[in-house]
């Protein structure tokens, strides 16, 4: 009898590139269990029952047992996946699409979606004995650079040997390009009072540099979750951590960071003054434990990560110094205190006016962007108390706030804004549309 292809599909075995190896095999005689070993394993499957996940969020007004509601239903579902072993979620989660921000999974495998975009989010302090903190504003203000794309001006240099990876080799030029500048959104550069000491904290992450690292392994565990799993969601596809492409992304994510590092130093060595006493900590990131396992945090502040952690709340209120507990159940993680208990757009909507008295809060690109405010957050004082009634960590000091510089609402110009507005102010039909039937 002649062997092809066809007959290997027909003993039961699936087509894919081992089918020529196959054929060869049983041509030569190959048994049953020795065709087996040349096979590929059988696709792994969604579980039936999510693993366990421990919760250290609770709800007093009904936006927040709504958030809490959406929260639980999307850690849910990625508990489900087959290489997620443990779950948890923080005091101040909030949804942001396949795992929530303050959402922490331990897993096998390394997932892209589940750190994010804002590859290595993070908290930089440094501290200026004998500096004035107006003085201190005024010079970050000065040196830092908010809202998208690069720098007019270099600002150091990164140092990093990005051309031995092939996840960050075509990324150099952006590397370069993005070194000192921090975003938008929820970033800031903060400063405030430590016992009497001036003191600088920024939160920014990895800029273009990260996001685009996120895309290209992203696209990876795509390719590779195909070939061994089924019914993955998307966000939720992951790298084997011993394939060549797992252990190269692992790098990546090494060197970015170190280059988020850089990028938070260079900053706060631009200020100019004599500095004191300098840490940081990143809260969106992937953790590598002593059980092998890949702890992902999503907007979690990891307890383990130095003597000392960094926890912001919002501009208006004191900036967080901790000493993780390792709670049961916490995997030794606890909030970064900035969830939200709705969306920016119903914010904008809610028009709620902030008073700021007492705050020297600054706009990089001009106007102030509403959904950036105090009350766009979860309450501050709630995420505080969560901290220590449920025994993530010890508060050990407090940075009082002075100001902060913020990127501002650098879209308020955009096309899409304002040809919005313009259609707002044309005249209505009589006319409906097919959604007003």
């Amino acid at each position: 009898m002649s062997v092809t292809g066809k007959t290997i599909q027909d003993m039961g075995y699936p087509p894919g590139p081992h089918i020529p190896a196959m054929v060869d095999a049983l041509r030569n005689g190959a048994t049953r269990s020795e065709l087996d070993a040349l096979a590929p394993a059988p696709k792994r499957q969604m579980r039936n029952e999510p693993e366990p996940v421990a919760k250290f969020i609770g709800s007093e007004t009904t936006d927040e047992a709504d958030n809490v509601e959406k929260v639980c239903a999307d850690m849910s579902a990625l508990m489900r996946v087959p290489t997620i072993r443990q779950g948890a979620i923080m005091p101040d989660a909030c949804p942001a699409g396949t795992i929530p921000v303050g959402g922490v999974v331990a897993s096998e495998a390394i997932h892209p979606g589940l750190h994010s975009a804002d590859i290595c989010c993070s908290m930089f302090l440094t501290t200026f004995p004998g500096a004035g903190p107006k003085d201190v504003l005024n010079r970050i203000h000065a040196v830092t650079h908010f809202g998208p794309g690069a720098r007019n001006d270099a600002l150091g240099d990164h140092g990093l040997d990005l051309s031995a990876n092939p996840f960050t080799s075509p990324l150099a030029e952006i590397a370069a390009q993005h070194l000192g500048t921090q975003g938008d959104g929820n970033h800031f550069a903060f400063v405030g009072l430590m016992d009497g000491v001036t003191t600088l904290v920024t939160h920014h992450g990895s800029r273009g540099f990260g996001a685009s690292l996120y895309k290209s392994g992203l696209k990876a565990a795509q390719r590779h979750t195909r070939k061994v799993a089924d019914g993955v969601p998307k966000g939720a596809e992951w790298l084997d951590p011993e394939s060549e492409d797992g252990q190269a992304y692992w790098a990546a994510l090494g060197l970015i960071e170190r280059w988020t590092y850089r990028n938070h130093e260079v900053l706060h060595d631009a200020v100019g003054l004599k500095r004191g006493e300098r840490f940081w900590n990143p809260h969106n990131f992937v953790f590598r434990k002593s059980d092998g396992l890949f702890y992902h945090a999503k907007g979690a502040t990891p307890g383990f990560y130095g003597d000392t952690t960094i926890v912001p709340l919002n501009m208006a209120e004191p900036i967080l110094l901790t000493r993780g507990l390792d709670a049961p159940g916490s995997m030794g993680f606890l909030p970064h205190g900035a969830g939200r208990n709705y969306s920016r757009s119903e914010h904008r909507r809610r028009g709620i006016v902030d008073d700021l008295a007492g705050i020297d809060a600054r706009w990089w690109c001009g106007p102030p962007d509403p959904t950036e405010m105090p009350s766009a957050y979860t309450d501050a004082g709630k995420i505080r108390a969560e901290i220590t009634a449920r025994g993530l960590a010890e508060i050990v000091a407090t940075i009082e706030p002075f100001g902060a510089v913020m990127a501002g609402d650098w879209e308020i110009d955009a096309p899409w804004r304002t040809k919005r507005a313009a259609a707002a102010t044309e005249p209505k039909s009589d006319a409906r549309d097919a959604s007003d039937t």
